[in-house]
């Protein structure tokens, strides 16, 4: 129960920190609020770490394999994308899409199990609520 509250908590969250990192993004330019983001970023995971478990920095180059470690990069884009598409989209919409494509992308990441996740089989009701997912976005755009 805590990780369904969790999940919403970082739902809400990201549409928060979209619409920060747009409107500041108007000031300053989107590469320059990118790094300030993913600076910020660093320096409350710096201070959490000082605060909390203290585990060694050299335990990362155990990790295997090595493409895992590309998730900050892959940050640095979703920033950019979420920023781009708020702008373009406004929030609610660019938010509803970015779901609709996590969801889907979750989802075959589960059905093949790459990237070290369990394999799991296809379910109709999976697809079944990814299309009314979809169908409720188009009743949301539609004007």
């Amino acid at each position: 129960m805590i990780g369904f509250f969790i999940a919403l908590i970082s739902g809400a969250l990201m549409s928060i920190q979209g619409v920060f990192n747009t409107q500041v993004t108007k000031d300053s330019g989107i590469w320059v609020a990118n790094a300030f983001v993913q600076l910020t970023a660093l320096l409350v995971c710096l201070g959490a770490w000082l605060l909390t478990d203290r585990s060694s920095f050299g335990a990362l180059l155990k990790v295997e394999p090595k493409y895992m470690l590309l998730g900050g990069a892959i940050g640095a884009f979703i920033t950019y994308t979420v920023i781009k598409s708020m702008d373009m989209l406004g929030p609610a919409r660019a938010v509803m899409l970015i779901v609709v494509a996590q969801l889907l992308v979750a989802y075959v990441i589960e059905l093949f199990g790459w990237f070290g996740v369990d394999k799991q089989p296809f379910e109709m009701r999976k697809v079944i609520g990814m299309l009314i997912t979809i169908v409720g976005i188009i009743t949301f755009k539609w004007k």
